[in-house]
Formats: structure tokens, C-alpha cells, sequence
């Protein structure tokens, strides 16, 4: 049932899929508020998350308020307690906004925000990360995640969000990675979505990130620390914002 729902979600636009979260988030929150696990986003509290997943499905990991995942809670954490994001003055390109930061994104005053994107209705710049239409050394803040994987030259990709950060800048890239490989694997020949959802995690990804994904980073120019920021929270604050123990955020300097 949760596969043919999930079938049936991707054949839905995009635009018009993220209209309809609108109408549907609020009653399913108000369905699963409770006490027992907290999106930090937003500081709301429910008895459960929601599940999500294309060929694995992970329980309780969607956030029913801000539909954050795992990935995107950790992010706010180390953004708002670990770097000055929210209290100076910063220029920001963002790519790919993703909805639960979006909009919080946009009403900060002390920043300049730009998102990028080649198809999202919520970009600002309709853009191809292989070829940038932005100047060098331009941005104190780059956020790019769970992009790269749907890029066939990341390389390219890479180079050109270094490009266009500041010197002193922050980029956080985050991909999904699997920790106990220790190459990238990508198969141009492998075409039938379903075997590449069964491969990649999902059919329109183009590689399995492996822990070289911090080297390909390096290799750039980008100075790169794999942070694991879970570290600094206890058992009980992992489990309570829903976050994947152990997962390191790419965090890249110029």
C-alpha cells in the first residue's frame, strides 16, 4: 500500500504537490500532536512522526508540521547553534529550497536570500548548478542538499558552488552516503527507473555516495570537515528530534 502510495505521489507535479501539502499538513498535525518527539524547527511536539522512504521505508522520521526528514533537523541544529546563520549579515544562495526552511528562510532580515533551482516553483533563478549564472567569490552561505546525487558531472557542480562562495565562506552540501562504503558508485548504463530506485534509493539518482564523497569535496579546493554533530547531543535529544545518529555533515570552506 505504501509503495503504490508513493507511486502515485510522483506522478502528481511538483507545483501542485506542494500546494497540496499546504492544505494537508495542518490536519495531520493536529491528528499526531502529542509530547513525545519534537521538531526543532518549529519547536512543535507529536506522539509520532510520520513514516517516508522509496524502496526502504523509514517509521517515524517525517515531520507532520514542517515535513522535515532526519537530514533537514540536523541541518537547523548546527545552523542555528553552531554558526552565525541567524544573527549577522550573510548573502545566501540556497538550492533546491526545501519547504521546511523555506519560508523561515525568507523572512530573516539579516540576510540576502537567493534559491536556485532548474525546476522548482520556489526558486528565485531558474539555474543549472554545472553552469552558474552568478558571479565568483559572491556568497558568505551556500545550502545544497541532497543535490548532487541527481547530477551526472558533480564534479563540475562542485567546482561551481566554489566558485561563486566567498573567500571565508560556508557551504554545507549535504548527500546521502552509505558510511560503510568506501567508494561512490555510479552506472551511466543503468536506465529502468525501477532498477535504478532498487540501486541508487531512488530513480532519478545518478550514484551511491561513499565516505570518498569528502575527498571528491576536497579535491575542488574546499576545505572539509565531516561533522558529526549528533555527538554533541544526548541519547535522549536524538531520539526526541528524530535525527540519524552518526550522520556527518559536509560542512566546506574557501
Amino acid at each position: 500500500m505504501q509503495k503504490l502510495f508513493r507511486f502515485f505521489l510522483n506522478l502528481i507535479p511538483r507545483p501542485l504537490l506542494i500546494r497540496l501539502s499546504y492544505v494537508v499538513r495542518p490536519v495531520v498535525a493536529f491528528f499526531l500532536k502529542g509530547k513525545k518527539y519534537t521538531d526543532p524547527i518549529d519547536g512543535r511536539s507529536f506522539r509520532k512522526f510520520l513514516p517516508y522512504g522509496y524502496e526502504k521505508v523509514r517509521e517515524n522520521v517525517l515531520s507532520p508540521s514542517t515535513l522535515s526528514l532526519e537530514r533537514h533537523r540536523l541541518f537547523w541544529l548546527y545552523l542555528k547553534n553552531e554558526t552565525t546563520f541567524f544573527s549577522e549579515r550573510h548573502k545566501v544562495l540556497h538550492f533546491a529550497p526545501e519547504q521546511a526552511f523555506y519560508k523561515r528562510f525568507r523572512k530573516l532580515k539579516n540576510i540576502i536570500y537567493t534559491t536556485t533551482d532548474l525546476n522548482s516553483p520556489l526558486a528565485d533563478v531558474k539555474a543549472d548548478i554545472c553552469e552558474l549564472p552568478f558571479e565568483s567569490n559572491t556568497y558568505d552561505f551556500i545550502i545544497c542538499n541532497h543535490v548532487l546525487e541527481h547530477i551526472p558531472n558533480d564534479t563540475q557542480a562542485m567546482q561551481e558552488v566554489y566558485r561563486v562562495l566567498k573567500p571565508g565562506g560556508t557551504a554545507i552540501l549535504q548527500v546521502p552516503y552509505e558510511a560503510n562504503r568506501e567508494i561512490t558508485f555510479e552506472d551511466d548504463s543503468i536506465t529502468d527507473p525501477k532498477e535504478r530506485a532498487k540501486i541508487f534509493g531512488q530513480y532519478d539518482h545518478v550514484r551511491v555516495y561513499g565516505m570518498d564523497y569528502f575527498e571528491k569535496l576536497a579535491a575542488v579546493g574546499f576545505i572539509v570537515t565531516a561533522v558529526d554533530y549528533t555527538k554533541t547531543l544526548s541519547e535522549a535529544e536524538i531520539d526526541t528530534f528524530r535525527l540519524a545518529k552518526g550522520e556527518l555533515l559536509p560542512v566546506c570552506s574557501k
